[in-house]
């Protein structure tokens, strides 16, 4: 079963110049990307810096306005929802971002990031609920408590990745987005926070969209591959197969640049 079908995605940004600022171009950053997502598996997306993925993750939750094409989640068109009716289907879609430092807010306590998805969703939660909730989820996700009351910058890049996951699974999602989730983390840390997220899709039965350019992680990760190039899709297909046997050349290029996979 398909959670999520993409068809025909495009997502173009407009040049403007002169004095006027009329459009004159459009950056063409997705053009026409059709795949889809089975519940309970991992996707992976991989391309080179500039290739687009991220800014189709961006466009699945609604962070990127759609040009055209349609994307269907559980049986509902997202593209191009307004934010008051896209605003129900964040508790089911999360986002796990690149920079776990710029993405927390450096003026809010761990309890404070963690709990804020609450108070919109679940609003109902009372003061001890909610802080007995941000705790179990801290340990979900490897941390005590004592983290609680300790700003962004006390912890390890690794520590503050696992912050955003914590806040992204505090309203119990069922699909995560992974924008390149350790690609700012030493190696050691990438392996703990990998183990951790392949801990939680078992644990939760999460579905993952896994943005990455690091085909040795995609390999070890994910159950399906989709090779980006330049807005578009050069191929598809089991991950097994396509680090294997790729046919198109760009993913040549790209598997020939990994030391060893």
């Amino acid at each position: 079963m398909n959670l999520l079908s993409v068809k025909d995605l495009k997502v173009h940004f407009p040049v403007r110049s002169g004095i006027l600022q009329r459009v004159t171009d459009y950056i063409r950053a997705v053009d026409g990307i059709s795949f889809e997502v089975a519940k309970g598996s991992c996707v992976g997306l991989v391309g080179e810096s500039g290739s687009g993925k991220s800014t189709t993750g961006k466009a699945l939750i609604g962070l990127n306005p759609v040009s055209e094409g349609s994307i269907v989640y559980d049986q509902k068109e997202l593209a191009n929802l307004g934010r008051k009716d896209f605003q129900p289907l964040r508790k089911r879609i999360q986002m796990v971002f690149q920079d776990p430092f710029n993405s927390l807010n450096p003026r809010m306590r761990v309890e404070q990031i963690v709990g804020e998805p609450l108070g919109i969703h679940e609003p109902e939660l009372s003061k001890s609920e909610r802080r007995n909730r941000i705790e179990e989820l801290l340990k979900q996700v490897g941390l005590d408590s004592k983290a609680l009351n300790r700003f962004p910058h006390a912890f390890s890049g690794g520590q503050r990745q696992r912050i955003g996951i914590a806040r992204a699974l505090a309203v119990k999602p069922e699909f995560l987005i992974l924008d390149e989730p350790v690609s700012a983390l030493d190696v050691s840390v990438q392996a703990q926070i990998i183990n951790l997220l392949s801990d939680l899709k078992t644990e939760f039965n999460l579905t993952y969209l896994f943005i990455s350019h690091d085909l040795a992680v995609v390999e070890h990760f994910c159950d399906t591959t989709l090779v980006m190039n330049q807005g578009k899709l050069a191929e598809q297909g089991p991950t097994e197969e396509i680090l294997s046997n790729p046919k198109d050349s760009y993913t040549q290029r790209l598997l020939s640049a990994v030391p060893s996979l």
